[in-house]
């Protein structure tokens, strides 16, 4: 279905709109073949990232120059993402999760030490673990019914639901507030699939003590490195430029207008692309072939008349939220609504040699797994309301989380060496001094928030983010559906939300495009390279013919 379209000089001329994840994945693939293409990236904002993004930071009191306020981390399965990071000379850092989600003895629980709350559901723990095998035998029926039907199904307890499951998802999916009508098919991948999953489900806690994950470089600067080696490739890279309007679509290419964007004149939330310039001065632009690297309901907006009828019903079938994220240093905010230190009273009575490890690492009286400095310290929390258990808030001890504000040296050194643990045994800032984000889901309900007991003088920023909702609707109309939107009237669609919502599957989605188009897949690993091969199936429904092998 790709165009056979050539400029005279035998190259496709393809425009990216985005300079994300995906569009940004998208011209590297393409910049490989400069005999071919000519790539064009147009970036409305003033840098390329997308929601990869780093702010500054006061680092006498905070103990670092600089943190990521958008994307923070991830897991080691993401291939694509680290192998960019090493490419460019940006090392993650490795980290030994702790979460805790909820307050209070009768709803807190952590993958830490053992809690009143395990205790209590353990029946339903063991039993979901079935459930996921089941879900995957009878995939893709099952996989489509959304959580809150399948909990119900098999009669577990609400408050496991709406304490233990919902919570769990929602901060790792970053689903939010639409958590229980997210498809199984998205819970039973999260525990099982080696290219998506975060951890092993485990049948005692459902959550496995401290897993390995990682936490990513300072994205701004990986980002700039990634679009200077672009540029000395020939892509060309237009940031603070608007697409206005795409005027015409098809067998001869695309056509579309652009105009200057001031990121500075910042629209509300909910604005998309092409709704904010008063009186642009437009510039017609035509194009062999076109990559849209925006989120779903942009896209549509920006097809405007364009749009056909599959479009309209496939991208239509995607659901956004508006959410706020508050970075701030409020440590009583965080205390009155969070567990942020171990107490005995939220401790269950330990039933194995491996829960009292598990306590006297937390009252850093001992060391945890792979010699981890003893302390309870999380760095994901949960707060659940009380009006509705099934719609929380979200939050980030960044301090613990993010490796910089632990060692903020040298970029190369592992955090796993004897001069990094040493460092990493008493963090550089007393607790008040913390940075933390306070995430606030759909704007709709924000008459729940609790984002007015934030101190205003101890908030660093303030960022409005247009999420997606991984619905099950989305799952029946817009995953399967995006196969038979691609390439369609020279146009290619990629971004996580085609899938699900994670920095490495924009990665993937923007390679994928790039195949399409012609591009060859550079084999680096042989996990990675599944990925590739799945995400070719499911979304372009093609499959995959191998790839150049690279070292």
């Amino acid at each position: 279905m790709a165009s056979e379209h050539l400029l005279k000089n035998g190259k496709k001329n393809i425009v990216i709109i985005g300079g994300g994840a995906a569009g940004m994945s998208c011209a590297a693939s393409l910049a490989q073949h400069p005999d071919k293409f000519n790539v064009t990236i147009l970036e409305r904002m003033s840098v390329v990232g997308g929601q990869a993004t780093s702010i500054p930071l006061d680092k006498n009191k905070y103990g670092t120059s600089w943190m990521n306020d958008g994307v923070q981390g991830g897991s080691p399965a993401f291939k694509h993402t680290l192998n960019y990071f090493k490419k460019y000379g940006h090392q993650h850092q490795d980290v030994k999760l702790q979460v805790a989600f909820g307050q209070g003895t009768d709803s807190f629980w952590t993958n830490c030490f053992p809690s009143q709350l395990v205790d209590q559901f353990s029946g339903d723990i063991h039993k979901f673990g079935k459930v996921l095998k089941i879900i995957k035998w009878t995939m893709p029926v099952l996989g489509l019914v959304p959580i809150k039907v399948m909990l119900r199904m098999f009669f577990f307890s609400k408050d496991f639901g709406d304490k233990m499951v919902y919570p769990l998802i929602a901060l790792f999916l970053g689903t939010g507030n639409q958590t229980a009508n997210v498809s199984c098919a998205i819970l039973e991948r999260l525990f099982d699939d080696p290219n998506m999953k975060l951890w092993d489900y485990d049948p005692e806690t459902l959550l496995p003590n401290l897993p390995l994950m990682v936490t990513f470089p300072h994205l701004a600067s990986f980002y700039a490195d990634w679009a200077s080696d672009l540029r000395s490739k020939g892509v060309t890279i237009r940031t603070n430029t608007d697409v206005v309007a795409i005027i015409e679509r098809g067998s001869d290419g695309v056509v579309l207008q652009t105009a200057p964007f001031d990121p500075e004149d910042k629209p509300g939330p909910g604005t998309g692309l092409g709704m904010q310039n008063k009186n642009p001065a437009a510039t017609t632009e035509k194009y062999d072939e076109m990559v849209l690297c925006v989120l779903a309901d942009d896209a549509l907006k920006l097809l405007g008349k364009t749009s056909t009828w599959r479009e309209r019903f496939v991208l239509g079938g995607a659901k956004f939220f508006d959410d706020i994220t508050i970075t701030h240093s409020d440590s009583k905010y965080f205390e009155q609504n969070y567990e942020t230190h171990f107490q005995d009273s939220l401790c269950a009575k330990p039933k194995s040699k491996a829960q009292e490890d598990q306590i006297a690492f937390s009252k850093n009286e001992g060391q945890g797994p792979d010699n981890e400095p003893g302390g309870y310290r999380p760095m994901y929390y949960t707060h659940s309301y009380k009006e509705d258990m099934r719609k929380i808030e979200m939050a980030f001890d960044c301090t613990n989380y993010q490796h910089q504000f632990r060692l903020d040296t040298n970029p190369s050194v592992s955090l796993s060496s004897p001069e990094a643990q040493k460092k990493q045994l008493k963090p550089s800032v007393p607790y008040e001094n913390h940075v933390f984000q306070s995430i606030f889901l759909d704007k709709q309900q924000s008459h729940l928030w609790t984002i007015d007991q934030i101190d205003e003088s101890k908030i660093i920023e303030k960022k409005w983010w247009h999420q997606l909702g991984h619905r099950w609707q989305h799952y029946v109309r817009v995953v399967p559906g995006m196969m038979w939107l691609q390439g369609r009237k020279k146009t290619w669609f990629a971004g996580s939300w085609t899938l699900v919502n994670m920095h490495e599957m924009a990665c993937v989605s923007g390679i994928a495009a790039a195949m399409r188009l012609g591009a060859e897949y550079e084999v680096f690993d042989e996990f990675a390279e599944d990925l590739v091969k799945k995400y070719l199936l499911l979304s372009h429904g093609v499959r995959y013919k191998g790839g150049k092998k690279v070292n």
